[in-house]
């Protein structure tokens, strides 16, 4: 691999922190999301990219933590991955969901890269290399992938347009889905510096700011044969790819929830006032509103434990050599439960967080219907009425869910 490891080599980001186990993976992350926290608001107010934490949150190691052990990572559990997710989405949803698609490629390659491309990608994810995504189309109504990969010489040239690139305009390689010509997927490994990409930073959702999810263009962008990864055939034979993909956005949502929790119980003790009629001097002691509180807590820890127990599932699913049907179909079936949990109560305690915590906390200086704002913008991911169908589906007449990352 002389020709990937020449231009790799240019593109070393400075040495990351090596996390050695998944008790330092959560700790770590506690540590940075308190950091995360204290500029959050203002980030998120004025969409200031976060380029003055990411280097920061790279170098604490976190984006290398999947990487398995035997390439020199820490290979941590499902259920830590997601923890260390929700742990950064409470502070910042946005900057939580920046390495979503970085963990995505490493599973993908994981799952049907070579020995050489996982050593190669692998080192570079531990030495602090950012990998971004250019995976989505818009401007059609089917799903149909319109990026072409056409062979040029012993190589191959990529043109198209994407579009919800998160994580692109930070990294220094974009895994992006391309189809060659009889339709066949791969995922290539770009450099970002390649001659013929440009990325545009053009997503302006009300929610999720400063995510970087915008369009990245390929004008006949030269990619190395190398660089390219097998994608549709992960996904002709049963592998756990689809629930992965479907386990980050469930802790970025999970986290979402937390935060705003947090910040009703904040506020209400601080600063809201107890209704009239209740007859108490303190709105935490206002009965009603202390009904409101223990049903959040009850319908987020219920998020919590069903995200807890998918990551399980998919964590014994993941460690099969070769994983059947059932297997992944039941981690699959797992995760959708979770994201269902986690979905609704990321919006409700988004929602719950103003009428519990009243009219002032609607004002702008406190900036709290960010945590509404990004559950309800990250949550359209994917319809969680097809979750429900296929859980009902599966339980009531055993019809093993599809496999794709979009379930």
């Amino acid at each position: 691999m002389t020709e990937l490891s020449a231009i790799g080599q240019t593109q070393l980001a400075p040495t990351a922190h090596r996390i050695r186990s998944d008790e330092e993976a959560i700790a770590v992350a506690r540590h940075w999301a308190a950091k995360f926290a204290t500029t959050a608001v203002q980030r998120d107010r004025e969409r200031i990219l976060p380029w003055d934490v990411l280097d920061g949150y790279v170098a604490s190691g976190l984006w290398g933590i999947t990487v398995p052990r035997e390439y020199g990572g820490a290979g941590v559990s499902s259920v830590t991955l997601t923890e260390v997710i929700a742990i950064i989405s409470a502070a910042d949803g946005s900057l939580a969901q920046i390495p979503q698609n970085h963990y995505y490629a490493l599973e993908v390659l994981r799952v049907g890269g070579t020995p050489e491309q996982q050593r190669f990608f692998y080192d570079r994810a531990l030495q602090g290399v950012r990998f971004g995504n250019a995976l989505a189309e818009i401007g059609h109504k089917d799903y149909k992938r319109r990026t072409h990969l056409a062979p040029d010489g012993n190589g191959f040239r990529v043109s198209g347009q994407k579009f919800y690139c998160t994580g692109a305009l930070y990294a220094e390689w974009i895994p992006t889905l391309v189809v060659d010509a009889d339709e066949v997927s791969y995922l290539a490994f770009i450099p970002r510096h390649s001659e013929g990409i440009s990325i545009i930073d053009d997503w302006d959702g009300f929610g999720q700011r400063v995510t970087g999810s915008g369009s990245v263009h390929f004008d006949r962008v030269r990619v190395e044969r190398d660089w390219i990864v097998p994608f549709k055939a992960s996904f002709d034979r049963p592998t756990t790819i689809g629930p992965f993909a479907q386990i980050l956005h469930a802790a970025i949502d999970l986290g979402q929830a937390r935060g705003a929790y947090a910040a009703t119980l904040d506020y209400v003790r601080e600063y809201s006032r107890p209704w009239i009629d209740a007859g108490v001097d303190k709105a935490s002691h206002d009965p009603l509103l202390v009904e409101r509180a223990g049903q959040l807590s009850v319908r987020l820890r219920a998020a919590e434990a069903s995200l807890q127990r998918a990551g399980r599932i998919l964590d014994t699913t993941q460690a099969l050599a070769t994983p059947d049907e059932r297997d992944v179909a039941e981690a699959s079936v797992a995760v959708a439960g979770a994201r269902v949990l986690t979905t609704e109560i990321a919006l409700q305690a988004g929602s719950q967080l103003f009428e519990l915590a009243g009219s002032s906390a609607t004002l702008a200086e406190h900036n709290l219907d960010r945590f509404w704002r990004n559950a309800r913008t990250h949550t359209l991911h994917d319809p969680v009425r097809w979750k429900f169908h296929a859980v009902g589906n599966y339980v009531l007449n055993d019809t093993l869910p599809p496999r794709h990352g979009a379930l």
